[in-house]
């Protein structure tokens, strides 16, 4: 059976390399709001971007499959749940990464057409932007803030990393799903100090998981614990 030090170090260097993913998967031409003009000449940065959108999904579920085991020996049926959600999250990266090219071939097209076309071109990509918004920013995310909430849950009640590490996870991921749905309605945008202020803290506690993972690393279940200890005992 895997130790758990190895689980632990493999955790955490997954979330590393997704943190390092999603920084490098962030597509400036496609975010702001030029982007018609934009993409297209800063084609190979969206490619880019691209790719490494598609290396968080392996990532993404990587993570569940790997925590999975600790997790399960406290509650199956929560942790199924963690690992479906990552799976919804991976699946809305991979819908947003099939819509990058279509960005490209849009804007391609406007700045090369200064007709009557102008207009249809403007709407396709406004169209094309609400629904990649939707899919990264409320898809993805609220996937992501509702496994994660399970997930800290396990480990408050399992005890396998820090309380307070995992009362700061519950707590940034609760603000992350409030940011998506705030996004839903129109009271946030996407690229805006408001944003940005509430994804900081799950961000943090998530670089704070990854280094405890890697120095620290996870206890096995406070019930399986007790069970070895009731077992020596006997």
């Amino acid at each position: 059976m895997t130790s758990i030090k190895h689980i632990s170090r493999i955790a955490g260097t997954l979330i590393i390399l997704g943190m390092i993913a999603g920084i490098l998967s962030i597509v400036p031409s496609v975010e702001g709001e030029s982007y018609l003009k934009e993409v297209y000449p800063n084609k190979n940065q969206v490619l880019s971007g691209a790719l490494f959108q598609f290396l968080l999904v392996p990532i993404y579920i990587g993570f569940s499959l790997v925590i999975y085991p600790v997790l399960r020996d406290f509650s199956r049926p929560l942790s199924i749940g963690f690992v479906g959600f990552r799976f919804v999250a991976g699946a809305f990266q991979l819908v947003g990464l099939i819509l990058l090219p279509a960005f490209i071939l849009i804007s391609q097209k406007y700045t090369s057409d200064s007709g009557s076309n102008i207009v249809l071109y403007e709407t396709i990509g406004e169209m094309l932007k609400l629904l990649r918004d939707l899919i990264n920013h409320l898809g993805v995310m609220v996937a992501t803030g509702l496994g994660g909430l399970i997930l800290y849950a396990l480990f408050f009640m399992g005890k396998q990393i820090p309380r307070w590490l995992s009362v700061w996870g519950i707590a940034g991921n609760t603000l992350l799903l409030v940011a998506s749905f705030l996004l839903l309605f129109q009271l946030l945008d996407v690229v805006s100090i408001g944003y940005g202020m509430m994804t900081i803290p799950v961000v943090l506690q998530e670089i704070v998981f990854a280094i405890w993972l890697l120095t620290k690393g996870l206890c096995w279940p406070l019930k399986d614990q007790n069970l070895e200890y009731e077992v020596t005992r006997d």
